[in-house]
């Protein structure tokens, strides 16, 4: 069995963001980075597959030298090989750029199964794995909770609004968007890290994948990143509900946004 993982390197969560001087994105010049958090539940799940059984585990990235370092670290868990595809059209690109590009990755190779992380943190779009599997024309789950191998299939919970589940059983291949918290994710041993020195990271531009920058040209922009200005402070509202809910009412009303 072969499963391809698709991970993206974002701000690390500790990291302190500042609005880049064109406004259109944040200053990552200075910052750590590290492996999306819904990312590493994929990859989780995909070694958890793979110690159970026979499969080869393929992890992919799109970025610059510095998600190098991403890469590496999913070796260090227990991936098998990696790729990287970067080139200079990705720095202003969008979630169906890199669901093509991540679609021409794939179609390099035979997968029995596509894991990735049911958003980035950093855009939270969404979109990147239902278009992928669009690409792909592979039946996909969104916000998988839960996942089983059985004949052929793979039995999986996903996690609807509410907190409600629904269960589905998928045919192989197929391709999964893997919510936090399915698993609990692995550090990369000593002994992984060395041995990961050693295992294939091939490194790929867009032509070597049959693209160009147009494929990759956005469709959606960001026009402005900006602070939230700070506000005056709060208005504390008194009374029963139905008197507070009367007061936010004739408020919103007063302020003209009803």
């Amino acid at each position: 069995m072969k499963i391809l993982v698709c991970l993206k390197q974002v701000p690390h969560q500790d990291a302190r963001l500042e609005v880049a001087p064109g406004g259109t994105w944040i200053q990552d010049s200075n910052i750590k980075f590290d492996i999306n958090d819904y990312d590493k539940y994929a990859l989780e799940l995909a070694l958890r597959i793979k110690d159970a059984g026979e499969a080869e585990v393929v992890v992919a990235s799109i970025g610059p030298d510095r998600a190098t370092q991403a890469l590496r670290t999913a070796l260090g868990m227990g991936a098998d090989r990696a790729v990287q595809v970067w080139d200079d059209a990705f720095a202003a690109t969008d979630s169906l750029a890199i669901a093509k590009t991540l679609a021409a990755v794939a179609k390099e190779e035979s997968f029995d199964l596509v894991v990735m992380g049911l958003m980035s943190d950093d855009a939270n779009n969404s979109l990147t794995a239902p278009m992928l599997a669009q690409f792909l024309d592979l039946p996909h789950v969104t916000s998988v909770v839960k996942a089983e191998l059985q004949d052929g299939k793979v039995e999986v919970e996903r996690e609807l609004e509410g907190g409600s589940l629904e269960v589905r059983s998928v045919p192989l291949p197929a391709l999964l968007a893997v919510q936090t918290g399915i698993n609990d994710v692995r550090y990369a041993s000593l002994k992984g890290i060395m041995a990961a020195k050693k295992k294939p990271l091939a490194k790929k531009s867009l032509s070597d994948l049959g693209l160009d920058a147009g494929a990759v040209a956005p469709k959606v922009s960001i026009a402005k990143l900006y602070v939230p200005p700070k506000g005056e402070g709060a208005e504390l509202v008194e009374g029963s509900p139905a008197e507070q809910a009367s007061k936010v009412v004739a408020k919103i009303k007063e302020l003209g946004l009803l």
